[in-house]
């Protein structure tokens, strides 16, 4: 999934299905050891060839006795010889390929549950007799495999951990990659240092000449065109590029009209002024404009979006010359996110920069930060000088404020949009509210509400403010602002911005909803 991979120790996570899979991989690389998130169905050969330190099998929604439930080839438990570790979906596939009883359905578990360790094995080194864990699960190994030991047992589960102490082969039954289960870092942390031995050699702020000799040999003395969006992971990407090959470079500032208030000039200032990158701005608004008149699917102003997006490059690079590479500001988890395998994690949306590019425009892709989760492009940005006023941005979708707008986006609720969460942003800044949430804005509602302003009747639109807490985004909280900050904000914006009358708070966790509502 990843690309080459880098010259790292190793540990592989293949996934089963989990939406967590991703969260594991990102466990994994905190504790200082690359991680590579595969398919289930990677080849066996393919593993060998990357010699990897150690195995982590993911969970998954699936059953394993279901037909065509994802599987692994045996081999890489019977004959790889690196240690293992089954989670939930995982330890269920270790049972039955080698040989033990797989229970389907019988010991259903979901949430917070007690561990009660009933051996202490390299994987619980240090821990406590008793652990708050997270169960999701239906099926349960009900017999270990020959070799394995019952090591760890809940109310609703008679065998939660087992252990092949001799064969370094571990699996548990509950979630360590989730906050809830409390001692999940150290047993992962357990896993990597004392039964794989790593050295834990993997740090980000390290990684830039690694990157930068992978851009140099990739492009050699061809031209790339960048595009920029105005986001992190593009101003990140702009920086990395310009210090790899220069004048090389040719970054395009792609002003959609789909960013937020003032966004536009402080990017270009920041990018200009602080890193020295010679900008090219392109007023695009129109076309992108026009590409969603009348749309009001998500995934149809994605795919548009993505198209303008194309089109602006081609003809924007066909006036640079002679051009061979188009660099984008891909991470990783847009790859998983817009990828499906056999039985992997399911498409949570479709990401404009992933999925591969039209014949009609005939350059390579180079995605410098497609390996890197979004928590190590910020820290790389840090070690390029890339200024903290963009580093430190709540994230923003590719798509801008199209998917913010629920139902067409037109110039008009643009503007509204803009200024509402314009003002939510600063008050958030004015209260030292900002860094205390992850991800905060405002989004405009297809309805209209009835009002009244002074003695007169008003019928205008909705708007709703979503803040949250979280500290991977793969699971997150809604922040519990106070009333009286709500209260204001909510003032300012019916108050300021003609047009909107009525303002809600957006008190909904993920899951089941998502962060942003498109």
């Amino acid at each position: 999934m990843s690309g080459v991979g880098f010259a790292h120790e190793k540990i592989l996570v293949l996934d089963f299905g989990s939406q967590t899979s991703q969260l594991i991989a990102r466990r994994i690389r905190d504790l200082s050891v690359y991680a590579e998130l595969v398919p289930c169905t990677i080849p066996y050969e393919k593993v060998l060839e990357q010699r990897p330190k150690g195995l982590v099998l993911s969970g998954g929604p699936d059953s394993v006795y279901r037909e065509g439930a994802p599987q692994m080839d045996p081999r890489l438990a019977t004959e790889l010889g690196i240690p293992l570790l089954g989670i939930c979906y995982g330890m269920q596939l270790m049972g039955r390929v080698l040989g033990g009883q797989v229970a389907g359905g019988a010991g259903r578990e979901f949430g917070r549950a007690e561990l009660e360790i009933a051996q202490e094995v390299p994987l619980f080194k240090g821990l406590g007799r008793r652990q708050q864990v997270w169960m999701s699960h239906g099926d349960s190994v009900e017999r270990p495999p020959d070799g394995f030991q019952s090591v760890g047992r809940t109310a609703g589960t008679p065998c939660a951990a087992m252990a092949d102490v001799r064969r370094s082969f571990y699996a548990i039954q509950f979630h360590p990659e989730v906050a809830h289960t409390l001692a999940g870092r150290e047993i992962l942390s357990n896993f990597l240092f004392e039964i794989c031995r790593c050295r834990g050699d993997w740090r980000v702020a390290s990684l830039a000449g690694e990157l930068m000799e992978r851009i140099r040999g990739q492009v050699g003395a061809g031209h790339v065109v960048l595009g920029i969006s105005g986001g992190v992971d593009s101003s990140v990407a702009a920086a990395l590029l310009h210090r790899a090959i220069g004048s090389q470079l040719h970054p395009i500032f792609v002003d959609t009209g789909l960013l937020r208030k003032n966004e536009g000039d402080q990017v270009e200032k920041a990018l200009r002024g602080s890193l020295g990158i010679p900008l090219a701005r392109v007023d695009a608004a129109q076309e992108f404009r026009a590409a969603l008149k009348g749309v009001e699917d998500p995934e149809e102003k994605r795919r548009r979006i993505g198209r303008v997006f194309v089109e602006v490059f081609q003809r924007e690079a066909g006036k640079i010359g002679e051009v061979g590479f188009l660099a984008q500001g891909t991470l990783y988890p847009d790859v998983i996110e817009s990828t499906s395998f056999a039985g992997p994690s399911a498409v949570i949306k479709t990401h404009h920069n992933v999925g591969g590019l039209p014949d009609t425009l005939r350059l390579a892709l180079v995605e410098p930060l497609r390996e890197l989760f979004k928590d190590e492009v910020r820290r790389l940005g840090a070690s390029l000088g890339v200024p903290a006023l963009l580093l430190g941005r709540h994230p923003f979708p590719g798509p801008g404020l199209a998917v913010r707008i629920l139902g067409e986006v037109t110039a008009e609720r643009l503007a509204l949009l803009r200024e509402a969460d314009a003002i939510f942003i600063a008050e958030l800044a004015n209260e030292g509210l900002y860094d205390r949430v992850a991800q905060a804005f405002a989004v405009l509602l297809p309805v209209k509400s009835v009002g009244v302003m002074g003695d007169f009747r008003t019928y205008e639109n909705v708007c709703a403010l979503r803040a949250v807490t979280t500290d991977d985004f793969m699971t997150a909280d809604w922040a519990r602002l106070p009333a009286e900050f709500l209260a204001a904000v909510s003032t300012r914006i019916v108050n300021e911005v003609r047009g909107i009358n009525r303002v809600v708070y957006d008190i909904s966790s993920k899951p089941p909803s998502t962060i942003e509502w498109e």
